[in-house]
């Protein structure tokens, strides 16, 4: 099989597994919002969202070590596709219009930047030096994105997004390094790479836990859209590869960020209320294991004028 094809292939199923790990984590953070790290360190369901999450990276790290950058990162908006509708389903209710043309725009987006990236299986790698630069200019960018005091949203998940595209494309250069059998397996730079690795895909995950208390729709798509262009710029800049087309592929790229970014302001603004929950859906048996999540059974407690008599609590 053409080894594009199977990154394609192994980049679709980690496009859902990723959604279903964002649903979980917004719905954990719309009940929680102000729950600190160490709270969510404690909770059952949001290590079943870590799971999730390490099990699409393990197949997104594979992917990238048969397809290019510029081909794999686009494919990630995919998980806007499965997320929007399964959250609307979580929460009972059905995706609304605004969703809709926002996330078609997104795809439609980074459906164009996509037909301008193409590329043989990655051979090359980013130097140790190259990978410090980038990683210090990454968190110092990721800093500022985050500072306390921004209010969570589309800020966090842009860092969220960034340490995400930056963390594959640091994957890249390890998984290729380390098949590669000129060098040892272990050496100094794939050591060290993965260590940075491991750095910015736990932040970019925190980030997104933080991003998603504002909703999903707008977070989710601007991680969407600031994964791909943070690695294609460091593909493209670092990596050598290339776009197709010559200037008229620039501009057809150029246009696709448009849309996407016009897709992401409507995702934003379409931030409807909460409906109950479907206790039957499996991200919701996954929020479950949750002890103070809404699915669990409500005290009981007197009624101030009835002492005689069991109500639930309201909370």
């Amino acid at each position: 099989m053409n080894a594009v094809l199977i990154a394609v292939a192994l980049s679709l199923v980690s496009a859902v597994a990723y959604a279903a790990a964002a649903v979980a984590q917004e719905r954990l953070a719309s009940r929680s919002p102000g729950a600190g790290t160490l709270r969510l360190l404690g909770s059952g369901a949001w290590w079943w969202s870590v799971g999730l999450n390490a099990s699409a990276a393990l197949l997104h790290v594979v992917a990238l070590r048969y397809g290019p950058l510029t081909v794999v990162q686009p494919l990630g908006a995919l998980t806007l596709v499965a997320a929007v509708p399964m959250g609307a389903r979580l929460a009972g209710r059905r995706v609304s219009a605004v969703e809709w043309k926002g996330t078609a725009l997104t795809l439609l987006g980074l459906g164009a930047i996509l037909l301008t990236a193409s590329g043989p299986a990655p051979d090359d790698v980013l130097s140790v030096p190259e990978a410090l630069a980038v990683a210090g200019a990454t968190a110092a960018l990721i800093g500022v994105l985050s500072r306390p005091g921004a209010r969570p949203g589309l800020r966090h998940a842009s860092a969220s997004g960034l340490a995400s595209g930056v963390a594959s494309a640091l994957t890249q250069t390890v998984t290729v390094a380390a098949t590669d059998r000129s060098g040892p397996v272990l050496s100094v730079q794939v050591v060290g790479v993965a260590l940075l690795v491991a750095a910015f895909a736990a932040g970019g995950l925190l980030l997104s836990q933080t991003a998603y208390r504002g909703g999903l729709g707008g977070p989710l798509a601007m991680v969407t859209l600031a994964n791909p262009l943070a690695a294609a710029v460091i593909g493209l800049s670092l990596l050598g590869e290339r776009l197709q087309g010559g200037p008229a592929g620039v501009l057809l790229a150029l246009a696709g960020a448009g849309l996407a970014s016009w897709g992401v302001v409507l995702l934003s603004r379409a931030a409807p209320a909460a409906a109950p929950v479907d206790d039957d859906h499996p991200v919701a048996a996954v929020l479950a294991l949750e002890p103070g999540s809404a699915t669990a059974e409500p005290a009981l407690v007197p009624r101030p004028h009835d002492p005689g008599h069991l109500t639930p609590a309201t909370r």
